[in-house]
């Protein structure tokens, strides 16, 4: 229904008209699918998708317990798939009414859903992931970097 009846919003909010300001900006999208791209495969593209667990449920393989690992990206911010979600989402050298409604949208919709997973990884790896919440941002980097 929602594509069907989708009208879109086409009044600019902001249009960028600096070539070299506009090339920045569709580069920094880019950056930001690229950066989603590469978080998915660092947390097992497969498995975030449900293709391993259905696998292995067809296949009658046990279900293996998770592993707490920080590859790459994870070192820096503890969600970076929604970091290059929300660059995506919002780095445009034309933002319309539409787009940014949409914008909006999906990053309440991330950070709603970052505060539940938190919850759920808290429960699942415990004080190790209580841990590395205190010393990495969820969604930013940390400038100032707090040991425990």
């Amino acid at each position: 229904m929602m594509f069907w009846l989708w009208q879109p919003i086409p009044h600019s909010v902001w249009e960028v008209e600096a070539a070299w300001a506009n090339v920045l900006l569709t580069g920094l999208f880019w950056l930001g699918w690229g950066i989603v791209l590469l978080a998915t495969f660092l947390i097992s593209h497969f498995e975030l998708f449900g293709l391993k667990q259905a696998i292995d449920r067809w296949r009658n393989t046990p279900q293996q317990a998770p592993t707490f690992r920080t590859p790459l990206l994870y070192k820096i911010v503890r969600h970076p798939l929604y970091l290059g979600f929300l660059i995506a989402f919002w780095a445009t050298p034309h933002m319309t009414v539409g787009h940014l409604v949409f914008a909006l949208g999906m990053s309440v919709y991330l950070f709603i859903g970052a505060r539940f997973e938190e919850r759920d990884l808290v429960v699942l790896f415990g004080e190790r992931y209580r841990s590395y919440q205190s010393e990495v941002g969820m969604v930013v980097p940390r400038l100032n970097k707090t040991r425990r």
